[in-house]
């Protein structure tokens, strides 16, 4: 009888259960399994990979060589479904583009979600209810002798109020699937995501990968990466700091200064040295600013700085 899953939890052996334990029937569960990805074409179990995508035809092209990777390797495959495509569209494109589909969804291989049902039932965000789906879903592969679960979950949640819920969600994910016979994708549109929210999702995936122009692009360094890329952004649009924003008619020309340097992404150092006073200085403004603008930290202040 498979065993089934302990993901979420936290138990240790007692010494009778380690007399009884059987050899496991499984693969090694360090052993590298197939993600159809071409940046990434291998990965071990407990991965957990954020991807960007430009377009629809791009989230369901990734998806039919992530699931038909999963499918061949014996793995129970699992789709949330949002925005942009619905879920008999992604079933016809599955069906299109993975040989056997037919005989895969006949025998419980693949499941699609309406993803808003999944992660917000009733309207209500519950972690622990959608952790434990996640669980009972794993225990179920492994019982139908599965050698895991696979899942993907298009991320419709930067568009809500509930970004921190679901923020919190993903740091979640990513620390439980640790030893976990489970590989998790999640994918966002680039085209809702604004710059502070990248930081923040790649913060929450071991692997950040981007499709954009039709080529990949594997971010093996996607922070320092980004904060270049805004750098430049900033650079060249400095009039940001010009428009009117909640808090702005209320900010002295020295704390306009001070945001100028935030913006840029100067550190408390930096940006003291750059304005020649101390850095206690540059800490006082900076409070005054976020109290101003209302917002309670630095991520929140760009955002409301940034944001159209």
């Amino acid at each position: 009888m498979p065993k089934l899953s302990d993901f979420g939890k936290r138990k240790s052996k007692t010494p009778t259960d380690r007399r009884n334990a059987q050899p496991p029937e499984r693969p090694d569960p360090a052993a590298l399994r197939r993600t159809g990805i071409r940046p990434l074409p291998t990965t071990p179990w407990g991965t957990h990979i954020c991807v960007f995508y430009e377009s629809t035809q791009d989230l369901v092209d990734m998806h039919i060589d992530y699931f038909r990777a999963g499918l061949e390797a014996n793995e129970l495959c699992v789709w949330a479904i949002s925005d942009p495509i619905t879920t008999e569209e992604a079933r016809e494109a599955l069906r299109r583009g993975i040989p056997s589909f037919k005989h895969y969804l006949a025998q419980g291989r693949i499941d699609i979600l309406p993803g808003y049902e999944w992660y917000l039932k009733g309207g209500e965000f519950d972690l622990k209810r959608i952790t434990g789906g996640w669980s009972e879903k794993l225990s179920a592969a492994l019982a139908m002798g599965r050698d895991g679960l696979r899942v993907s979950g298009n991320a419709f949640w930067l568009e809500t109020n509930q970004w921190k819920e679901f923020r919190e969600y993903e740091q979640e994910l990513d620390d439980t699937l640790a030893g976990q016979r489970m590989i998790v994708m999640c994918t966002y549109a680039l085209d809702a995501a604004r710059a502070v929210d990248l930081l923040d999702v790649s913060r929450a995936h071991q692997f950040t990968i981007a499709k954009r122009h039709g080529e990949w692009e594997f971010l093996e360094t996607p922070e320092l990466r980004r904060a270049k890329e805004e750098i430049n952004i900033l650079n060249r649009a400095m009039d940001v700091l010009s428009k009117s924003f909640p808090g702005s008619e209320s900010l002295t020309r020295r704390e306009r200064s001070v945001l100028a340097q935030i913006v840029k992404g100067a550190s408390t150092r930096e940006a003291a040295a750059i304005l020649s006073v101390s850095p206690r200085t540059i800490e006082f403004h900076r409070a005054n600013i976020m109290q101003k603008v209302g917002v309670k930290n630095v991520a929140g202040l760009l955002r409301a700085v940034l944001s159209d």
